[in-house]
């Protein structure tokens, strides 16, 4: 029979592996988003230079378009992040730009400071409007490197995770009850990280990407120690 000290070194142990789980999870699906996003907004450049070039569109509408589809995109990606990852873009980028800041924007960037899109020539606008339908389908490079990394990082935690069950499972004297019990707290982890990250974010509002990430684990830890105990 185990004593208190054996039972709580092994609830830690285990709410250590759901939480490293946990977070290879939330990598991975981030990273997942992220790739469907970069594809998206490529996909939709690419359609309105094709679009513009059939003479379907000419370059303002393209620009328009390409402005009003990537801020949808945009949005409908983030509702499929993890809520850390929702904060951390939000904190980044509360919500995407508008044309006239975009027209502004690539106005100097193409023709220098002093220059003011009113005054261009026809020719000149339709330079900044394509710019703008080529920009909106680059995503972020160094975010989307960022989220690589993280997507490695993810999958090495997942299998740490992994190791440490597989462990335990071997090392059982029940391998059934063992397997069990670590499906239970692996499940506890990932659904706990996501729910204490979902109502951090509620407690301190959009764009809180530290509070969100501490509610995140916490709320992983908390949930896969908790299974360990009720087991």
């Amino acid at each position: 029979m185990q004593t208190s000290d054996e039972a709580a070194f092994e609830n830690a142990i285990r709410s250590l592996e759901a939480t490293a789980a946990s977070a290879g999870v939330h990598f991975e699906i981030d990273a997942t988003a992220r790739r469907t996003y970069s594809l998206e907004i490529k996909n939709m450049s690419d359609n309105l230079r094709r679009e513009v070039a059939q003479g379907k569109l000419t370059w303002a509408q393209a620009a328009e378009q390409a402005q009003i589809t990537r801020n949808a995109i945009m949005q409908l990606i983030r509702s499929q992040t993890t809520p850390v990852a929702r904060a951390f873009a939000e904190h980044k980028k509360a919500e995407g730009r508008g044309l006239n800041a975009l027209v502004a924007e690539k106005t100097v960037k193409l023709f220098g400071k002093p220059a003011v899109f009113a005054k261009l020539t026809p020719l000149q606008q339709n330079q900044v409007f394509a710019e703008i339908v080529r920009s909106a389908g680059r995503s972020n490079q160094d975010y989307t490197r960022n989220v690589q990394r993280m997507s490695r990082l993810g999958r090495g935690l997942i299998l740490f995770s992994l190791a440490l069950s597989t462990y335990n499972v071997l090392t059982a004297r029940s391998k059934s009850t063992a397997i069990k019990r670590e499906l239970l707290t692996a499940s506890a982890g990932i659904g706990g990280g996501i729910a204490g990250g979902a109502l951090a974010g509620l407690a301190c509002g959009p764009g809180a990407p530290v509070c969100v990430t501490i509610g995140a684990f916490a709320g992983g830890a908390l949930a896969a120690f908790g299974a360990g105990y009720i087991w």
